[in-house]
């Protein structure tokens, strides 16, 4: 198994958290995205995309943090990320998909560059988009998220906290205030807590 990734990707890091959670090894292939080291011509064969993460496993290539994280949990379902009831599921999938879909699109790093360099952003008017588009989300998100804890979905640990604990590593790192988000946090938190999330977060993964 080898994992095509980048230490402080969002993505990347749920990928990991969902490796590091299944108890699964693999080589990893780091790429500095700042040096651009994912913008080649041998990279775009295994990611179309040129982006990371991807993920060689059993024979095929896949790319795209929801459907690796989704194909570890399919053929490798122990410990399990998804609830058993269909609706159960269905809700913690769209809390994960509030995530991959509807803040970290806007807020990741090609676009955070073409706000900078074609659209001519200074600092403050970049991370002012980057503060709002998280904010919308976990806006929802803190609704989305169970009262009683200590995780996104209750008392286990489920693909909704493998996607929502690096968006808030990232608006940590971005020194967005999140006080207006407990629920949000207290995921955090408490997922921080657990081996898999706390070796897989970036500052425990050395710092490219």
């Amino acid at each position: 198994m080898k994992f095509h990734e980048a230490v402080l990707s969002s993505a990347a890091f749920r990928v990991r958290i969902a490796l590091a959670y299944k108890g699964l090894t693999y080589e990893s292939a780091l790429y500095d995205l700042r040096k651009n080291q994912h913008l080649t011509p041998a990279y775009r064969e295994v990611n179309p995309m040129q982006s990371v993460p991807a993920l060689e496993v059993d024979g095929v290539t896949l790319f795209e943090s929801m459907a690796i994280v989704e194909y570890l949990e399919e053929t490798r379902p122990e410990p399990p990320l998804l609830p058993r009831a269909a609706a159960d599921r269905a809700r913690v999938r769209a809390m994960a998909q509030l995530v991959a879909c509807d803040i970290h699109p806007l807020d990741n790093l090609r676009v955070l560059r073409y706000l900078s360099h074609e659209l001519k952003a200074d600092d403050a008017a970049r991370d002012k988009w980057y503060a709002h588009w998280v904010r919308e989300g976990f806006t929802a998100l803190e609704l989305a998220v169970s009262a009683r804890g200590p995780y996104a979905f209750g008392e286990a640990v489920t693909l909704a906290d493998v996607f929502l604990v690096p968006q808030m590593a990232n608006a940590l790192r971005y020194k967005v205030d999140v006080a207006a988000f407990p629920r949000v946090r207290r995921v955090y938190d408490a997922c921080m807590q657990l081996p898999a999330f706390s070796r897989s977060h970036p500052d425990n993964r050395g710092a490219q």
